[in-house]
């Protein structure tokens, strides 16, 4: 009986000491994470569509705008602000349903009032080229709803070619026209549509 009334004590004791001894054993500090290889710059049009995101969309028949495209526009109108250099190509989209008629003013609209926000959040109208293809460029081909809300869309495009040529008719008499732009780089879509199925 005293043998067993002693053993708890000793093993409590035990364990104390296994405690100590493991709370001075020092482990070494974790390794530096390494930044992420594929990292794209600031500033590109990589960072452009992974990091804000280049599209917003619409519910059916509607060109408001939704508190979920708002907050992505205002990220896009931000980055675009910032990165000034750029052009912007609107491209307004619908699904297939209704007539091709009402699907392309439908895509006008939604493209003009993306264009519209953008400048009232002070991008310079010149920069921005609203275009509209209606059912014509779908990127969800399927007779339900998981495709027809994936058309109902408008793509910011991020353009990265020369400026746009001064018109003839614009220019001051007298005036000296620019040189022709050379060519220059490809302007890089920031989406591409998955290939047709066959």
């Amino acid at each position: 009986m005293w043998i067993a009334g002693s053993a708890k004590p000793a093993a409590i004791f035990a364990c104390m000491l296994f405690a100590a001894a493991c709370a001075e054993n020092k482990s070494e500090p974790p390794a530096a994470q390494a930044p992420p290889a594929n990292s794209v710059p600031l500033g590109s049009t990589q960072d452009f569509f992974l990091n804000v995101g280049d599209r917003v969309f619409f519910n059916e028949n509607s060109a408001e705008l939704t508190p979920t495209s708002l907050a992505t526009l205002d990220k896009q109108a931000e980055w675009l602000v910032r990165y000034s250099s750029y052009r912007v190509t609107i491209e307004g989209h619908s699904d297939e349903k209704g007539p091709k008629e009402k699907n392309l003013k439908l895509s006008k609209e939604r493209a003009e009032a993306v264009r519209k926000y953008f400048v009232a959040k002070g991008l310079e109208p010149a920069r921005l080229h609203a275009v509209s293809f209606g059912r014509e460029r779908r990127v969800a081909t399927c007779n339900d709803m998981s495709c027809w809300s994936q058309n109902r869309r408008v793509v910011t495009v991020i353009d990265i070619g020369p400026p746009e040529p001064v018109v003839a008719s614009r220019a001051r008499p007298g005036s000296v026209p620019p040189p022709p732009p050379g060519p220059g780089p490809a302007p890089v879509p920031t989406y591409a549509p998955p290939p047709p199925r066959g």
